[in-house]
């Protein structure tokens, strides 16, 4: 089999490990007989999972005991909605919007209530984050959204604003358990799996107990918080094998020793790869240094006419997915947990060999 690095941005890489313990619990789940994707969901084979599941993301991202964790479907767009039907509560909410995921939040949460922007650097290109200080915020508001990794622009927080009593809500979709985080500075953490935890399908939801029960009655039950923690994220049936290759990255995480030391293998990860860059006069990115994401990271060829030859030449070389999102266009290199060092060396290779070709 062709050795391949795939920088995708999700559905992303899992980790070799991940994949060939699901092959090999694929047909007979620990002697059950079953596979996970046959199992009931109220069964105790899954009901066991799932517990393990939950108690492996608390261990890794220290998760305080007055937090809920939910596992739920329709990835983090479906939260756009489930924030406001949950916290608004008759509010207004403020918005951060730092490129092109915290621009699509706010269109969808206006359909809820009042929204109101903190901030918005979409006239220079979404390339930052402003300053806190600069932020327009109400100390009155249901809460203060974020996006703390933005995948499509490239875009990492390196802090958070002190929005006093008002409750912080991230999306984390794209560098969640990339880190460590102080869990307690927020009130809602969420984030799609495809990206850092597994496959499409499932979204998980870290809440603060004392944020729920205020959502709006209109509000359906499958998107209710309160209501999915009172029933173990199961008042339907969950993405129950989603959940299950999630446990297995959580497992797989914590035999790495942890967020900690998975967070100074992609410093180096991401360090050899902007360390070329920044030294080279055929590629750029433009993202303000401190601001750079560690996960996602978008980068231009200087002559844009060479793009699709740098495309298919980076494929012929297992290097897969690098295109850029159609919405800024150019090149993007996602290199989540589970891309190891090698794939960036052999990445910054053809790279180098390109810009001496050409």
């Amino acid at each position: 089999m062709k050795k391949i690095f795939n920088f995708s941005a999700g559905p992303a890489v899992l980790p070799k490990a991940v994949l060939e313990r699901a092959q090999a619990e694929m047909l007979d789940w620990h002697g059950s007989g079953m596979s996970v994707m046959e199992m009931s969901h109220r069964g105790k084979e899954f009901t066991g999972i799932l517990e393990k599941t939950e108690a492996d993301l608390r261990t890794l991202l220290a998760i305080p005991s007055n937090y809920k964790v939910l596992f739920l479907q329709g990835g983090a767009i479906a939260e756009n909605a489930m924030i406001p039907l949950n916290l608004l509560n008759g509010k207004s909410a403020d918005y951060a919007v730092t490129g092109a995921w915290s621009k699509r939040s706010v269109e969808d949460a206006r359909a809820y209530g009042q929204i109101d922007i903190a901030c918005n650097t979409e006239q220079s290109g979404f390339t930052h984050v402003p300053d806190f200080k600069s932020w327009q915020l109400n100390k009155d508001a249901a809460y203060v959204h974020i996006c703390t990794n933005e995948t499509i622009n490239g875009v990492e927080f390196d802090g958070i604003p002190n929005t006093g009593d008002v409750p912080i809500v991230a999306d984390m979709s794209s560098h969640i358990l990339s880190r460590p985080i102080d869990v307690s500075k927020f009130g809602v953490i969420y984030g799609g799996a495809q990206k850092n935890i597994g496959p499409a399908g499932l979204c998980i939801v870290i809440v603060r107990e004392d944020l729920l029960g205020s959502a709006s009655k209109l509000t359906p039950a499958v998107f209710n918080w309160k209501t999915q923690a009172e029933n173990q994220s199961m008042i339907n049936t969950p993405a129950t094998y989603s959940i299950y290759i999630a446990g297995l990255v959580f497992e797989w995480l914590l035999a790495q020793s942890g967020v900690a030391a998975i967070e100074q293998k992609n410093i180096a990860k991401a360090n050899l790869f902007y360390d070329y860059v920044d030294n080279s006069d055929f590629y750029s990115n433009n993202i303000a240094l401190n601001n750079r994401s560690r996960m996602n990271i978008p980068f231009r060829l200087r002559d844009e006419s060479l793009n699709d030859a740098f495309l298919k030449g980076a494929e012929a070389q297992g290097l897969l997915q690098l295109k850029g999102h159609r919405i800024v266009g150019g090149m993007r290199a996602s290199i989540y947990n589970a891309m190891p060092i090698e794939g960036i060396q052999a990445l910054v290779d053809y790279m180098r060999q390109f810009a001496s070709s050409h």
